[in-house]
């Protein structure tokens, strides 16, 4: 039997929980952005990402590939753009069930999840574990939101709060189970 492959969201938001600006801008994001807040930790125990198409081609703007030599998979139905060397990506399509058992025939055991309609997917259909939610003081009034809407309730158990010096506020949960419809 497959060992389960547990999914993770690390996620920068702005105090309103928008992901991104309308356009898919980042630079509200900036403010604590070098301060250490456990990204690299979190990464260090992550297997390989699964992301969406704009938030890939979102980070290949970026100045450097910032997934080192992790796998990503690409969620999309069309080609990729060309990747940048050393990156090891690939694109996937299907159902977030259906990449997920994929993920676990090859051995994989622990995936981020990123991408503000990925993430939305991986919470419907039950797959995400935990939530690592940064949020960063500041307001931007509209933009991508971190969650839409949902079909059921979605339960979460507090893990741990913590604030750094650069005003950023940093929460983590657990996804609680079973998940409880919504009365009718």
């Amino acid at each position: 039997m497959t060992p389960p492959v547990r999914a993770s969201v690390f996620v920068g938001t702005s105090l309103d929980g928008f992901i991104a600006r309308v356009d898919g801008a980042l630079d509200f994001l900036s403010p604590g952005g070098d301060e250490p807040h456990g990204y690299d930790e979190f990464m260090a125990t992550v297997d390989a990402l699964v992301i969406g198409r704009k938030t890939f081609e979102t980070v290949l703007a970026f100045n450097a590939w910032p997934y080192g030599e992790k796998r990503v998979f690409v969620l999309s139905s069309h080609p990729l753009s060309p990747t940048p060397p050393g990156a090891r990506v690939e694109r996937l399509s299907g159902e977030p069930a259906d990449i997920v058992s994929q993920l676990a025939t090859r051995g994989i055991g622990h995936i981020y999840v990123d991408g503000g309609i990925t993430i939305q997917r991986f919470l419907q259909a039950g797959l995400i574990h935990r939530l690592i939610v940064t949020r960063v003081p500041v307001l931007i009034g509209s933009g991508i939101p971190l969650f839409g809407a949902l079909p059921r309730d979605i339960t979460l158990t507090h893990v741990a709060t913590r604030q750094y010096k650069s005003g950023l506020v940093q929460s983590e949960y657990v996804v609680a189970l079973p998940q409880h419809p919504r009365p009718t």
